[in-house]
Order: structure tokens, then sequence, then C-alpha cells
């Protein structure tokens, strides 16, 4: 399994060049050499054991049929999806504007760093829509809206409405809360208007981890007013505010009416976040380091072996596939990408699935269900089992691998799970949201652990106004196509305020 080669960039010129992932001191490090620039190493997973585990859980998809380019000069040089894509859209985000009322240090993306004004219009975020909605052969069933600030937007439930009307089934912001915090209606509006989820920017439980810690509040009680769900999105930043993952993680427990999860995002070194190799070394927090976080901030209610790779679910869709002879999205990222667990707020504190669960007997179920079943869409999978029967011995599955005595009183999680597996709807996926508190990250990657193996199993993407989905990680590392297409696309800082006024800017008061 290691030392293994792969395919990497260059950090400076941001040229292809070969990798090795290999073992040391227990760790996972990536090196490369550029005939130019010379050699780079960097951490790529702090635990080698948990690396082997997760590894277990590649599961590639069949990627896109209508793919977008002909790759000429080679991944990630070209991109827009294309043939050699392994894995569908999950997740879509579209940058709505890089205008953001705050200037955070690490972020990449707000005009004031950049010198220029990126806001497609109303008509190109429609036509993005379509695109990610035309994606074969499973249209984009989930978008994000982003920025910069995307509540800077005036037309925003606009939006938000048109996405509803097209067919999205998940709509979500990615929002820093300083304008549902002071605009008491705005929560109740994008609700009206179709929006799911609210990712919240919640970067700790103290103002020295987060200065706008009352605004953040105030945000989740108005969302909480309206009815409207949120997600905690902390930046972790190793010797900055990892000390409070478990504090987060209870911050959230204690508003689990409201928040449906909390997804942590370790720092990636790109754009404005570039720093040096010894900052970078003291400041680097991997996947691995976030399990330790979690185990020790919550006293061992959750362990580091609770975290599971995000693709150990794609067993899951791939039995929902068989029963309706349809594909569905699958989170086919690559192993490293994102870990999870599910957890439950009862009378003696938070309890991972895992207690009462046994989700490896579960998903080695599933796998031998999709073994004996072909259902057109998966190629390598062939058997004589009838759609209907997939599902009941999926069911049977499940209900097997559920410690009846363990699980809370009152959750009935087999008959909860029994209706996503047999309705397969987002509704009631979202009735078993609601019941639990989602532990999850996703670990971005930059110029230095940057796996081209990672890149073609990426499962979130972006929609860009001329016409293309790329993902997230060649769009805002790498050759970073997010600067060439926001300044395609973008008017001059200068000449916008002249035209519009200065950008809004919070101040605390």
């Amino acid at each position: 399994m290691l030392p293994k080669k792969t395919t990497s960039i260059c950090p400076e010129c941001k040229k292809t060049i070969d990798a090795e992932i290999f073992e040391k001191n227990d760790e996972v490090w990536i090196k490369k050499d550029c005939s130019e620039h010379g050699h780079f190493e960097d951490i790529y997973w702090s635990d080698v054991e948990m690396y082997k585990r997760a590894q277990k859980y590649q599961n590639d998809n069949i990627g896109i049929k209508n793919p977008q380019v002909d790759v000429d000069e080679g991944c990630p040089q070209d991109c827009g999806l294309c043939d050699i894509h392994k894995s569908q859209t999950s997740l879509a985000n579209i940058d709505l504007t890089n205008r953001c009322n705050l200037d955070c240090g690490f972020c990449f993306a707000h005009a004031q760093a950049k010198g220029y004004v990126y806001e497609p219009s109303f008509d190109q975020v429609v036509d993005m829509l379509r695109m990610l909605r035309n994606e074969k052969p499973v249209p984009t069933t989930a978008v994000q809206f982003s920025g910069g600030e995307p509540t800077m937007r005036e037309d925003l439930p606009l939006i938000i409405e048109k996405a509803d009307e097209l067919g999205f089934n998940q709509i979500q912001i990615a929002t820093n809360g300083i304008k549902l915090a002071t605009d008491e209606d705005l929560a109740v509006k994008l609700l009206d208007a179709g929006l799911n989820t609210v990712y919240l920017h919640f970067d700790g439980v103290s103002e020295e981890t987060e200065p706008y810690l009352n605004v953040r509040k105030q945000a989740i009680e108005n969302c909480r007013k309206a009815g409207l769900g949120l997600v905690l999105v902390p930046t972790i930043i190793k010797g900055k505010n990892d000390d409070e993952v478990g504090d987060i993680v209870r911050f959230a427990a204690q508003n689990v009416d409201i928040i449906r999860g909390v997804n942590f995002q370790p720092i990636a070194f790109t754009g404005a976040a570039t720093k040096p190799k010894e900052e970078r070394k003291k400041e680097r927090f991997t996947i691995p380091d976030l399990g330790e976080k979690l185990e020790e901030g919550t006293d061992g209610r959750i362990k580091k072996s609770d975290l599971y790779p995000i693709p150990s679910v794609v067993s899951i869709s791939r039995v929902i596939e068989a029963y309706t002879g349809k594909p569905k999205v699958e989170f086919s990222c690559h192993p490293n990408c994102g870990a999870a667990t599910y957890t439950f707020v009862t009378d003696d504190g938070l309890l991972p699935i895992n207690r009462f669960v046994d989700v490896k007997q579960f998903f080695n179920s599933l796998e031998e269900i999709t073994s004996d079943l072909n259902n057109g869409y998966l190629p390598k999978i062939s058997g004589k089992l009838s759609r209907s029967k997939a599902i009941v011995k999926a069911v049977r599955a499940l209900n097997k691998s559920i410690d009846q005595e363990k699980q809370p009183e009152g959750l009935k999680l087999g008959e909860r799970l029994n209706k996503v597996l047999k309705e397969h709807t987002y509704n009631a996926l979202g009735k078993f949201h609601m019941e639990s508190l989602f532990i999850g990250s996703m670990h971005f990657q930059d110029n230095y652990n940057y796996d081209l193996e990672r890149l073609k199993r990426c499962v979130i993407h972006y929609a860009t106004p001329d016409g293309r989905i790329i993902p997230f990680c060649a769009y805002n590392s790498g050759p970073t196509y997010r600067e060439k297409i926001e300044q395609k696309f973008s008017v001059p800082l200068e000449e916008w305020e002249k035209e519009k006024g200065k950008i809004e800017k919070y101040e605390d008061k």
C-alpha cells in the first residue's frame, strides 16, 4: 500500500510532476521534485494506520456521460469535468459574488484581496444551474451558493427560488452570518424561497478564536425562530483553534434543535492562506488530527475510530440504484478527502451511531447485495436478485446490524433508515438528519499536498459562467482556475465602487 506513486503539481510553477506518498514517523507524507524548483515534502495524513483503514473504502464511480472538455494538456491543466473524472457532482458550488462584509485573513475569495468584483448576473447564475441539472447520468441535486458573502446580493431569494424550480432538492448558502444576524426577517425570506440549510462559518466558542461569536449566535437564534437548519463550518488551524474542537461539538449538541451538524474544514494553504514552510508545519491539521481532538475534547464520547471515510456510504446508493433501476448520486470521493459519523444527543451525552450499529457489518452486507445485482448502470456488478429482493435484503441487513437495547429510547433508527432505503427521497433522509448530529470533515487540497488521484474523484464542484464544472481543488488550488474565471467575468473594484458605492463592511458595535 505504501509507498505509492501518484501525480501532483509543483507548488511554484504548477506543472504536473510525479510524486510519491510514503510513510514517515507513523505519518503519511507526500514528496515530489520539480526540475526547476526543487524538492517538496508535506504531511498528507498524520496517522498511517487510519490512512490504511480509509483506503479500504475507495469506491470509484462511473463518472459523467456528457464530459465538457477533452484533456489535451493532461489533468489538471485542462479542467472542466472530462471523461477521466471518476465521480459525479454530489454538491455544486456557485459563487454569487466575491464581495464580503468581512476581511478574514485566510479567505482566498473576497474583492478587497483581489482588486476586482466578480458577480455573475442573475441570468448567468440560472445558466449555471441549468448546466448542473443537465449533468448525466445523474443531474446535480444539491447546490451551495457561496462567495464572498452570498447574502450581499439582494436577489438571493430569487436565485434560491429558481434553484428550487429547477429541481434542486438541497439548497444551501455558505455565509458568515452577519446579514442573518442583523436582518431578523432574512432567514424567513430565504426559507420561504426554498433554502434548506445554512452553512455558517463558526471557528470557535471563545472570542479569541471566533471574534464575531455574538453575531454568529444571533444568526443561529434568528434561524431558530424561522425554523431554518444550520451546519457549523469551522476552519481548523493547529495551534489556533484546534483545542476547541470538542467545545464546538458540545455547542452544536446544545443547539441540536436547529443545528444539524458540524463540518470541520482543516485549513488549506492556498490563496491568501498560503504560508512559508515552517508556518505550514506548525499549522497543518489533517483528518486524523481531527479524530484525536474529537476524542480528547469529548472525553472519549466520540472516538477517532468512529470516523468513517465519506465513500463508505457508496454501497447505500448502489442498493437504491438497484431498486429503482436509475443511477443515483454517489459520494465516491477519494477516501482521504473526508470522514464523518452521526451522533445522537442523549441524557447521558453524545452517542455515536457506532455504539449501537455495527456499521462495518451493515456496509459489508450491502456490498454483498450489490455484488449479486446488475442494474445496467454498474457494469462490474452482475447477478440474479430482483430489485425488490435487493431492498428487502438491505432492510434485513440494516435491522440485524442494530443493537435495539443500546440505541437511544424512542429513536427507532431501523424504521427511519428503512424509509430512506425504500423511499430514497430527500424528505426521508431529512428526518434522519433532524434526529441526529452530523460530525464530519472535508480537507481540501493545496499546492503542497496535491494528489491527482484525489482530484479525479472530487465530488464537490464549481459551476462557472463560461459553461464549465470544475472540481473544488482544481478551482482553488493547482492551476487556480478561480482567478482566471473571476478576472474574465469581473470589473475593477474601483470601477464597481464608483458606480455602486463602497462595499458595505460590518462594524461590530
